[in-house]
């Protein structure tokens, strides 16, 4: 076992605090990264805070981890030392089921390993990206394009493949009007890589606060979720609308922005339950849809997509010791758009 220094949530609710974890030694198939990056995506405040259900702790959150490789086990054979490379949402999947053999690790019917908060096939606890080294089997790695700086990409290992998964499956493209609902750290990743996917953009967002980096980052429209004529003018409009909000909806009124044969999809977790009138989907053929991540060939395609067109995530970079209240800046919606830790400071 080789001890790094990382921060970690020592009980739920608890502020994060400098420590130390023990990470495996390298295994045959394993890399050992040198983490230089780490981006804070809310799914580490849901669970650092147990809003979606009991958790283990200490935890150390962080799954848009940017780093070098610094070793490689014997059996290795994607990756060598000094490599660009990142990790995602995951570590490790059953690699046997249906769905992983096609590539939907992230729906493997055993359940995927989380990069934290999980236990590896050994029991042991998972210790996420909050940390100088991690260690991962190379099949869960993913090489970061040279033409991404790693400070940007890191954020792309989550909020980057969540929105570019629904945007691909639905075809999102030239002829196809696609909305963003929310313009946060996945709202602002969606509306670039729709851009640069082809699709006529609209951003939808509770005011217009953030109307110019919208349209700056290539949303064609923007509209005001709180304004009502919003849904009267838009109705019937789009083919896809991609929902990255944690926070309960109006379903309904979302649905009735779609065309016929449109899918609302979301990719936002909120903690409490919702309830909608089924007759929203009814009319119109309409889909009410969940995304999670994609797969790791997925994940290695999105970040190609992204370098050949010069997407990175627009980052606030800080220093670990303010982890703490970075968080508090996420909840209040004070940051464009994703904290990203440098862990040269952890």
């Amino acid at each position: 076992m080789t001890t790094v220094a990382a921060y970690a949530a020592p009980a739920a609710k608890a502020p994060l605090e400098r420590t130390t974890i023990e990470r495996r030694e390298v295994g045959e198939f394993d890399v050992l990264i040198d983490i230089k990056f780490a981006g804070i995506c809310h799914s580490d405040i849901h669970q650092a805070r147990e809003g979606w259900g009991d958790a283990i702790f200490p935890m150390v959150p962080g799954h848009e981890i940017a780093g070098i490789v610094s070793a490689v086990g014997s059996g290795v054979t994607k990756f060598k030392v000094g490599d660009r490379v990142g990790v995602g949402c995951m570590v490790d999947s059953c690699r046997e089921c249906e769905n992983c053999r096609a590539g939907l690790e992230q729906y493997c019917l055993k359940g995927n390993v989380g990069t934290y908060n999980a236990l590896d096939k050994n029991g042991e606890p998972t210790y996420g990206g909050y940390s100088e080294k991690i260690v991962v089997d190379e099949n869960f790695t993913v090489r970061i394009p040279d033409g991404l700086s790693l400070d940007v990409a890191a954020p792309l290992l989550c909020a980057g493949i969540t929105t570019y998964s629904p945007l691909r499956h639905w075809n999102a493209g030239p002829g196809k009007k696609v909305a963003v609902l929310g313009m946060g750290g996945l709202g602002h990743m969606a509306v670039k890589i729709a851009h640069a996917m082809g699709a006529e953009v609209t951003v939808l967002s509770q005011s217009l606060r953030k109307k110019d980096d919208g349209l700056k980052l290539g949303a064609d429209h923007y509209h005001a979720t709180s304004d009502p004529t919003t849904f009267e003018q838009l109705r019937g409009s789009f083919d896809l609308i991609v929902s990255t909000v944690s926070a309960p909806l109006d379903f309904g009124a979302f649905l009735s922005l779609l065309r016929p044969d449109g899918a609302l999809v979301n990719v936002g977790a909120p903690e409490e339950p919702i309830s909608f009138n089924l007759f929203s989907l009814i009319s119109g053929r309409k889909t009410l849809a969940g995304s999670a991540i994609g797969g790791i060939r997925e994940t290695q395609e999105m970040l190609d997509f992204c370098a050949e067109h010069g997407i990175g995530a627009e980052i606030e970079l800080i220093g670990a010791s303010e982890i703490n209240d970075a968080y508090e800046r996420v909840l209040s919606s004070d940051v464009r758009y994703r904290f990203v830790i440098d862990t040269a400071t952890i």
